[in-house]
């Protein structure tokens, strides 16, 4: 876990189950709250269509047995138990569990990836890699193309769910929340009222986004325990008042009951009732904010029996109310005492705010995990937090958002039609989850397959019976998460297809090392003061981009370093060890290649920052050359990461990459702090160490030094793409409408990488894929 998102610090034994309390009770706020507020809509979806609560209440008695226990196998055992444990260096989410199959098998779609990338102290194994009895399922999985493709896929489709249920979450919460209004006004009234005030409270959470929520956080937890406790004691109220033995609806029985009397109806009304699980998800992809002890403490104390004791209540206070004329006299607050209910709207309304608030944030980091795959249009990505160090808002997404979740609550009008749409997008993450978990078990955990088919088939069942639920429900609001995600995925797709096939164009076209080292004054090439950054995605070689300028501009800069930015499949890469740093060329031609690597949730630092760390990685780099006694690099094509040299913030962390030598592992390099002020070049040549550098290191930190001064020129390259002539119709859909437009609408790679206008040089290039 990333020390900057509020890992736990070593504390002393005796004060760390303080931490851990301290960690649960924040965690209320951030993990729970979307599942915390399901009480106000979950009965209220249930009977809305299909059932009716009869005179032998076994209906609802049969509801409530089928929450109680779809919320003790789903969240508790399913998650609690199993799920968190399959976590990515403390991470959690689809991304981790995707990130963690990519490490153990060779199934990752990612290019230009390296050896070195193992090197790395976050790109840890569960178990030792296997050797000699490697999985069948294993060797299956990495033979065929085709199951890559197929599981990047399931990962796209988990990933679109969740953006779908950051679009229904808040509308249904805030709606059901504000629907309290009902019992206090008239019917032609309260028609009018509990949409506007639902925009309104919309509106207000959306544009107050770009604040963050470090400033406003420190009350989720509050929030939602005020609100945890508020309906755990109407539960028990109602209980005492109403119906004392509900608690024999608990047993099993009554869900056979229940089927048996409602047949079709009762199975199309789980639907419904899987809305009790909403936000189930959250515990595990907030794993990376908390510790899994935190979380578990949280649900099983706090979470779980509050939610029990609430909809026992409304069971025992409906077991004796059996007139029911409208919808909402049989919702959550038909059980809240008159005298209360405006306290107890006002708790509901604020708890729903804070559990959308979450969802918001977790479609934010989903988008900017899947921007760093390569698999979303790039967007500008904004942090609201010097401190707390994965907390970002995405203008563009924030307004989409906002737009459709208006939308959703103005054109819906109810919680049926609401619940139908967000049960069903919740509930394919779930399977998602589940698929990739068993996964996990068997390549990661070196866990038996029969083992892992036990675990698919008993929880992959619950889900794919409350699925088939929420699928027949298609015309009465489930179409909506299903057009989402069929967009998204399209998006995601048609990107990482193009992103994936301009990285093969740009490896069939890089020009040779020795065409660069032939470049001098006798073909008229000038070398100017100052650094020149080429980006590229290419790890070895030089880009066509490059020489595409040379040709047209016979001149480039006295420090030339080919950049390229790369993302490796762990959460975070330590400051330390961000840096891949080597030569092209002798020294003489100052040219070196820097491969900088981030994480999934990594995001880019600030471009003055990211400067200065390059430079001074470099200088790192020359003297940790010559002080293993100048060894240097010869780029080949088998060979290009030979001589490749982690220099990082801290000379105690780096080691030498080298095919033909094994270095032992440095047992301290993670317990490091990196350095947090922005790296200085002027050390450079500090005097107590001027007599241990050779004339020829010293020359080369003054050109380095001096090249500084002149100021860092960003070249980057233009693309203009066009399919193949004589490609099908459905690729030249792909790549010249559908990529294109994309292309031309998303931000630039300019912005993405943060790079100053001024300092910027685009050189044209055409890609024919």
């Amino acid at each position: 876990m990333d020390p900057e998102i509020g890992s736990i610090p070593i504390f002393q034994k005796k004060d760390s189950w303080k931490t851990m309390l301290f960690l649960a009770y924040q965690s209320l706020g951030v993990v729970y709250g979307d599942l915390s507020i399901s009480p106000l809509y979950v009965f209220k979806s249930t009977f809305a269509e299909d059932i009716t609560h009869s005179e032998t209440n076994e209906e609802i008695f049969g509801a409530l047995s089928f929450v109680f226990w779809t919320l003790t196998l789903v969240p508790l055992f399913k998650y609690v138990f199993i799920v968190l444990r399959a976590d990515d260096n403390g991470e959690g989410g689809t991304f981790a569990l995707y990130s963690l199959i990519c490490r153990h098998a060779n199934v990752s779609l990612l290019p230009n990836r390296q050896v070195a990338d193992e090197d790395l102290s976050t790109y840890k194994y569960e178990h030792p890699p296997e050797t000699t009895n490697r999985s069948r399922i294993k060797i299956w999985l990495e033979k065929h193309k085709s199951l890559h493709v197929a599981l990047l896929i399931v990962v796209m489709l988990g990933t679109c769910m969740v953006i779908g249920d950051g679009v229904l979450t808040p509308a249904i919460s805030i709606f059901s929340a504000v629907s309290g209004l009902e019992l206090s006004m008239s019917k032609h009234h309260h028609e009018y009222a509990v949409v506007p005030i639902t925009c309104f409270i919309l509106v207000c959470l959306f544009a107050l986004q770009h604040y963050g929520t470090h400033r406003v956080g420190i009350l989720f937890a509050p929030v939602v325990l005020t609100w945890l406790l508020c309906i755990s004691g109407l539960g028990i109220y109602n209980i005492i008042r109403w119906n004392q033995h509900v608690y024999q609806a608990l047993s099993p029985y009554y869900m056979f009951k229940f089927l048996k009397k409602t047949k079709k109806g009762g199975w199309m009304s789980l639907g419904g009732i899987l809305l009790c699980i909403t936000g189930s998800e959250a515990m595990f992809a907030d794993l990376g904010h908390f510790s899994y002890t935190a979380i578990q403490v949280a649900f099983t104390f706090v979470v779980y029996p509050s939610l029990i004791l609430a909809y026992m209540g409304q069971a025992a206070y409906l077991s004796k109310h059996h007139r029911i004329y409208t919808s909402y006299q049989i919702g959550f607050y038909a059980s809240v005492p008159e005298c209360l209910r405006w306290p107890v709207l006002g708790i509901a309304i604020l708890a729903s705010v804070v559990g959308s608030q979450a969802i918001i944030s977790g479609t934010f980091s989903i988008i900017n995990q899947s921007q760093s795959l390569g698999c979303f249009p790039r967007v500008k990505v904004v942090h609201t937090s010097e401190k707390i160090h994965g907390q970002i808002y995405i203008p563009e997404v924030n307004w989409m958002l906002m737009i459709l979740c208006i939308a959703v609550a103005v054109g819906f009008r109810d919680i049926k039609h609401m619940g139908n749409a967000s049960g069903l997008a919740v509930i394919t993450v779930m399977l998602v989850t589940t698929c990739l978990t068993s996964l996990v078990m068997i390549l990661c955990w070196h866990k038996s397959p029969f083992l892992a088919l036990v675990f698919l088939l008993f929880f992959g069942s619950i889900e794919v019976l409350y699925f088939s639920a929420s699928l027949i429900k298609f015309l009465e609001g489930a179409w909506l998460p299903i057009l989402l995600a069929l967009f998204l995925m399209i998006i995601m797709f048609v990107w990482h297809y193009a992103t994936i096939k301009k990285y093969e164009f740009d490896l069939h076209n890089k020009v040779s090392l020795d065409w660069l080292l032939a470049l001098g004054e006798k073909l008229g090439i000038v070398r100017v003061p100052g650094i020149a950054l080429v980006y590229t995605d290419l790890i070895a070689g030089v880009p066509a981009n490059f020489s595409h300028f040379v040709t047209n501009l016979p001149a480039f800069h006295r420090i030339l370093v080919f950049v390229c930015v790369k993302s490796v499949p762990v959460p975070f890469v330590p400051p330390a060890e961000r840096y891949l740093v080597g030569r092209v060329g002798p020294p003489n031609h100052r040219s070196y290649r820097c491969i900088v690597r981030y994480g999934y949730r990594d995001v880019q630092e600030d471009i003055n920052a990211f400067e200065s760390e390059l430079i001074a990685s470099l200088s790192d780099f020359v003297w940790l050359e010559a002080s293993l006694g100048g060894h240097q690099s010869s780029e080949s094509v088998d060979g290009y990461e030979y001589g490749l040299t982690v220099a990082g913030s801290n000379l105690l962390t780096r080691r030498h990459l080298d095919y033909n030598t094994e270095l032992p592992y440095e047992e301290n390099a993670i317990e490091l702090a990196p350095e947090t002020t922005v790296k200085k070049v002027r050390f450079f040549l500090e005097e107590n160490n001027n007599s241990a550098l050779s004339e020829a290191v010293r020359e080369e930190l003054e050109d380095l030094l001096a090249a500084r001064e002149f100021g860092c020129t960003f070249i980057l390259g233009h693309s203009h793409v066009q399919a193949k002539p004589g490609s099908s119709i459905m690729k030249k859909l792909a790549i010249d409408v559908a990529y294109n437009f994309l292309r031309r609408n998303c931000r630039g790679p300019d912005v993405a990488l943060r790079v100053p206008p001024a300092s910027l040089l685009e050189v044209g290039m055409v890609y024919v894929l």
